[in-house]
């Protein structure tokens, strides 16, 4: 499935079963609730804090497609191409990277 694919998908599924877009407002307070999801996760499982009996069963995989998902509903309620933007966005960073990582000692 293509970015744009997903894109498509998520609009479809607005239409058939959220009735409407949330405002773009709401779905930014909405990312940062499911990024503070994923960080917890990560924080537990993969950092110092020890993990809590109720987190130890949630699926990282789904709390990262909940962030895709509201972040796919931002991008086309503003009308932005996804997969565009990161073509451009890779680009940019490939220009101004290329040599930047491979020379970093604190990477080797």
């Amino acid at each position: 499935m293509t970015i744009k694919d997903s894109q498509k998908q998520v609009d479809d599924w607005i239409k058939q079963y959220g009735v409407r877009y949330f405002s773009e407002l709401t779905n930014m307070a909405m990312l940062t609730e499911e990024v503070g999801e994923v960080a917890r996760i990560i924080a537990r499982r993969y950092g110092e804090q020890s993990e809590k009996e109720s987190d130890k069963n949630k699926d990282l995989g789904d709390e990262l497609a909940d962030v895709m998902f509201v972040l796919i509903c931002l991008a086309n309620q503003t009308g932005i191409d996804l997969e565009e933007a990161l073509k451009r966005n890779l680009d940019k960073k490939t220009n101004r990277d290329s040599e930047r990582h491979l020379n970093n000692e604190k990477l080797k």
